[in-house]
């Protein structure tokens, strides 16, 4: 019997790739290439969407894992890298082109959110994903102070430009209103501001929009839920038991309006000491995961206390996160996580693909 590879087998193979961003067949999408099989050697070129650049190194382990599983003849696996392009079509009668909306909320304020949601998208930009970061808390806008963003927007053929932050996409109120003066708007101005902010700004070809939602039950997420059609909702809490109550309420309201829950995140889950590496769980811990199993939904991570998050945040340097081993592996998980869970969600119910819309 003839050790060499059979091309039909090798095909089989790869027909049960699926593609992480649509879950459908990776091979029927030609994002697999260059098929070369010389004896017992078989070499591909592998291509995958920027959408889900955070699992690419597991779509490519586990294909070689397949594939040596599958075809025990096989000596040697080259999987070779290369970017799909597949551009975001335009959502809805807003026009914006952005693969998924994220909106993160919180039952109140004081749990962290601004910060995670800014984390999540950095996480996400960082991976190789193209993403916005559109902050509708209009109340209390945080995320250029986390950013160390100042300037005002500029406007072009009557659309904003958003603010740079190194590749990434941003706006927010804080740009256009001075930091000592409040904003105080009755709910049809809000939903003019929100409008104008998907609507009226040049966000790009985006594989994420993150939207940080203000705190509570109000009525953006409404406002976002009419305008266009959300990928879902991420949930930021802290462990003790008040606020799993809010969290509960807020996940209410995102249901409410049709808008699926991602997953929950656990905030100040517990307090290591630097100096003696002993925990203490300030506000309790795991809360919020028995919540998640309680409601059937997914936990996408939990983040302890970590002094330098916070001074990293009130300098305007929370990407510097990333940058130190004892906090980034938290914030990567939870970008790793939803990413994940998204694949798994379009790999059990593969989106049919949809004509884009006119304008």
């Amino acid at each position: 019997m003839s050790d060499k590879l059979d091309n039909g087998a090798v095909n089989r193979v790869m027909a049960e790739l699926k593609d992480p961003e649509t879950g459908r067949s990776a091979l029927q999408l030609d994002q697999v290439r260059d098929i070369q099989v010389n004896g017992t050697e078989l070499s591909l070129t592998l291509a995958l969407t920027t959408h889900s650049a955070p699992l690419w190194d597991d779509v490519r382990s586990g294909l070689e894992a397949q594939l040596r599983n599958s075809l025990p003849q096989l000596s040697s696996v080259a999987i070779h890298q290369t970017v799909h392009e597949r551009p975001a079509q335009k959502l809805g009668e807003i026009g914006l082109t952005a693969k998924s909306v994220i909106a993160v909320g919180s039952g109140k304020g004081g749990v962290g959110k601004s910060t995670i949601a800014t984390s999540l998208a950095l996480a996400l930009k960082r991976s190789g994903c193209k993403v916005g970061l559109m902050d509708a808390d209009v109340y209390g806008p945080s995320v250029p102070h986390l950013l160390g963003l100042t300037g005002k927007p500029e406007s072009i053929d009557n659309k904003l430009v958003p603010i740079d932050k190194d590749g990434m996409a941003v706006m927010s109120m804080a740009f256009f209103v001075p930091a000592n003066e409040a904003v105080v708007w009755r709910g049809p101005m809000l939903h003019g501001a929100v409008t104008q902010f998907l609507r009226d700004v040049r966000w790009g070809d985006l594989d994420y929009l993150i939207i940080d939602m203000p705190p509570g039950t109000g009525d953006i997420a409404l406002t976002l839920s009419q305008l266009l059609p959300l990928t879902g909702a991420v949930v930021v809490c802290t462990p003790q038991h008040v606020a799993l109550l809010d969290a509960v309420k807020a996940m209410a309201m995102f249901q409410k309006v049709n808008i699926p829950i991602l997953g929950m995140v656990e905030n100040m889950s517990g307090f290591v000491c630097p100096e003696c590496n002993k925990r203490y769980d300030i506000f309790s811990s795991g809360g919020a995961r028995r919540c998640a199993e309680e409601l059937q939904v997914p936990v996408l991570g939990e983040v302890p206390i970590h002094v330098q998050i916070r001074v990293n945040g009130d300098i305007g340097k929370t990407d510097a996160n990333f940058d130190d081993q004892t906090t980034a592996p938290y914030l990567e998980t939870i970008a790793y996580n939803l990413v994940k869970h998204l694949a798994e969600s379009a790999a059990a119910a593969p989106p049919q693909p949809s004509l884009p819309v006119l304008g």
